[in-house]
């Protein structure tokens, strides 16, 4: 009996996500980037999460990763999964802020 490995598509490690050592939310509690909910008792974490991410530097390849790697839950570059699904990709500098890496 051979057992099946079944290839999983996984986000780049290394040189991709070097802007990580640059992030805001880098020291920060990282629940706090993935409320409950942005309404109801997760209102104030998902605006706390995103009032981090408004001063960082990187947020727009924060922005970039999420997009492109489908990241279905969290705050990523300030913005959250409703506004991820609803922002065409050519648009995301301009919802990031417009960083450059």
């Amino acid at each position: 009996m051979h057992d099946t490995v079944t290839a999983v598509h996984r986000p780049p490690a290394g040189p991709a996500i070097a802007w990580l050592v640059r992030a805001a939310c880098r020291g920060e509690d990282p629940e706090l980037f993935f409320p409950i909910s942005a309404k109801g008792p997760g209102h104030a974490q998902h605006e706390r999460a995103k009032s981090i991410c408004r001063r960082c530097p990187v947020r727009t390849p924060c922005l970039e990763y999420a997009v492109r790697w489908r990241e279905e839950h969290g705050i990523w570059g300030g913005t959250d999964p409703e506004e991820r699904r609803t922002t065409p990709f050519h648009a995301v500098r301009r919802l990031g802020g417009g960083e450059h890496r």
